[in-house]
C-alpha cells in the first residue's frame, strides 16, 4: 500500500511538472493536501484498532469528497453502473420510488406510478429511516438504492416518518420488477388527449411519437394535456427530443460548463406536425430536471399553457465519466437554460396558471395534512442560481401556489378517467382550460 501511495503522489507529480514549473500557490497546495492524505492512510493502517479494507476507506474518501459538492454527483462502482444502465433502458427491480439526501436523512422524492411505494401510500417527502431495521442517518444515497433494490419477490421494511404522524410507521413491500412504462395515454373526449410522461428513458420519444400518430389516426386532434407531474427527469437527448416533437423551430435548451465541450444548443426541427394544435401541460414539484426543460421550452415558445404549482428546480446537467476499474463518476458538469436564457436551479419554472392540487371527492372522508414537497432549493449543498434579481419573483410565486405541500393522487389504471377527473381539480382545470382554447378561433399557441 506504501508503494502504491508513492505511485499515487509520483502520478501527480508527473502529470503536474509543466504546470509545476510556476509554482503557483493552488498547485502547491493540492500537493501538499495529497501528501497529507496519504500519511493520514498510512496512519490509520498502522494504528487503528482493527485491520482495515484499504478499498473500503479509500472508497469513503472519495464519496466524502463528492459529498462535498452539489448533491447530484457520486462515485459509483461497477454495480451502480449496471444499476443505472437498467434503470434508463426501461426496467429494474425494487419497490419503485424516487429518493434523494435531505438534510442527512433519506427522503422520498416520488413514488413511481403503480409500484409496491405507490400502492402502499408512499408519498413525497416521506422520510424513510431505516431499511430492515438498519438506521439510514449516514448512508450515501448509492447504499440505499442497493438496499431498496433486490430480488423480485424478496420482502423489504422501511420504517417511515411523516410530519403529521406522531410515531413512525413501518411498511413491508414485496420488490418486482419495476417497468417504466414512461408514456400512457387515454382519450377525455373525442379528439382531446390526456398523455402522462412518467420519465425520460431510451424509448420515451419513440414510445411518445407512436402514442400521438396512433391518436391522429383516429381523429384529428383537437387538444393535448401533457401531464409531467412527478416526473423526475432521466436521459437529458429525451426531454430534448420530447420538446421537439411539439415545436417546429427555435432552441430547446442550451447548457453552459466550464469546458468548452460542455457549451451546447439544442434546437427545434420542422416536420413532425404536432404544432397545430393546443396544449396545457402538468407539473408540480415533483417535476423535475427533464420534465422542467420540456415545460421551459414549451412555456417560452408559447407553445403551451403551463398549469400547477412550481417545478423542483434541478438546472444542473449530470455526465457518468468512466474510472479504469469499470467505476465511475456521476459529476455536475452544466447549468442548463430554458429558451429565453432563464436558468430554472433552484427555482424552478412558474406556471402560466397556477393551480395547487386540492382534495375532493369523497367528503366524508376527512384528509390527512400532506408532507411537504421536497425541491431542489431544499436539498442540501444545492447550486445557486446564477441569475440575480429573482428572489422576488420567486417569492412572488410561491405566495401565489399557496400550499405547496401538495401530493399528486395517483391512479393505477390511467383509463380510470371519470374517478382521476373527479379527484384531480389540476386535471379538471387543464381539461377545462384546453377545450376552452380549442373552442377559441386563432387563440392557438403561437
Amino acid at each position: 500500500m506504501k508503494r502504491l501511495l508513492s505511485l499515487l503522489l509520483v502520478g501527480f507529480c508527473c502529470i503536474s511538472t509543466p504546470a509545476l514549473a510556476d509554482e503557483s500557490k493552488q498547485e502547491r497546495d493540492i500537493y501538499r493536501d495529497l501528501e497529507t492524505f496519504a500519511n493520514v492512510l498510512t496512519l490509520i493502517q498502522q494504528y487503528y484498532v482493527d485491520e482495515i479494507d484499504s478499498n473500503k476507506v479509500i472508497a469513503g474518501a472519495i464519496n466524502g469528497m463528492l459529498g462535498s459538492l452539489d448533491p447530484h454527483s457520486a462515485y459509483m462502482t461497477p454495480d451502480d453502473f449496471k444499476d443505472l444502465e437498467e434503470e434508463t433502458s426501461g426496467s429494474f427491480t425494487g419497490i419503485g420510488i424516487e429518493i434523494s439526501i435531505r438534510d442527512g436523512v433519506l427522503t422520498a422524492v416520488a413514488p413511481i406510478e403503480g409500484t409496491p411505494a405507490d400502492r402502499q401510500g408512499i408519498k413525497s417527502g416521506d422520510q424513510i429511516v431505516r431499511i430492515n431495521n438498519e438506521l439510514t442517518k449516514n448512508m450515501t444515497l448509492m447504499e440505499a438504492v442497493k438496499k431498496l433494490r433486490g430480488a423480485k419477490g424478496t420482502p423489504i421494511t422501511i420504517t417511515v416518518h411523516r410530519q403529521e404522524w406522531k410515531e413512525p410507521r413501518e411498511f413491508t413491500l414485496i420488490r418486482e420488477a419495476i417497468p417504466l412504462v414512461s408514456v400512457k395515454y387515454t382519450e377525455l373526449e373525442p379528439g382531446f388527449s390526456y398523455i402522462r410522461v412518467s420519465n425520460f428513458q431510451a424509448t420515451t420519444t419513440k414510445d411518445l411519437r407512436n402514442t400521438l400518430k396512433s391518436i391522429k389516426k383516429k381523429h384529428r386532434i383537437l387538444g393535448v394535456i401533457l401531464d409531467l407531474r412527478n416526473n423526475p427527469g432521466g436521459l437529458l437527448d429525451q426531454a430534448v427530443k420530447v420538446a421537439d416533437l411539439f415545436l417546429d423551430k427555435g432552441i430547446i435548451v442550451s447548457t453552459k460548463g466550464r469546458n468548452k465541450e460542455e457549451q451546447m444548443q439544442f434546437e427545434a426541427h420542422p416536420g413532425d406536425g404536432y404544432g397545430d394544435f393546443p396544449m396545457v401541460t402538468l407539473v408540480n414539484g415533483g417535476s423535475a430536471s427533464g420534465s422542467e426543460i420540456v415545460a421551459g421550452a414549451l412555456r417560452d415558445h408559447k407553445r403551451a399553457v403551463i398549469m400547477g404549482t412550481t417545478t423542483f428546480g434541478k438546472g444542473s446537467v449530470q455526465t457518468i465519466l468512466p474510472l479504469p476499474d469499470g467505476a465511475g463518476l456521476r459529476l455536475t458538469t452544466a447549468k442548463y437554460y430554458t429558451p429565453s436564457g432563464e436558468s430554472i436551479q433552484a427555482t424552478g419554472i412558474k406556471p402560466d396558471i397556477v393551480v395547487p392540487l386540492t382534495t375532493q371527492g369523497d367528503s366524508a372522508a376527512a384528509p390527512s395534512s400532506p408532507a411537504k414537497t421536497i425541491r431542489e432549493k431544499d436539498l442540501p449543498r444545492h447550486l445557486e442560481n446564477d441569475k440575480g434579481g429573482k428572489k422576488q419573483s420567486e417569492s412572488a410565486a410561491e405566495a401565489a401556489d399557496g400550499n405547496d405541500e401538495e401530493e399528486f393522487q395517483q391512479m393505477e389504471d390511467i383509463h380510470q378517467i371519470a374517478k382521476r377527473m373527479e379527484q384531480d381539480n389540476q386535471l379538471q382545470a387543464a381539461f377545462n382550460t384546453l377545450k376552452g382554447l380549442a373552442h377559441s378561433p386563432g387563440q392557438r399557441q403561437k
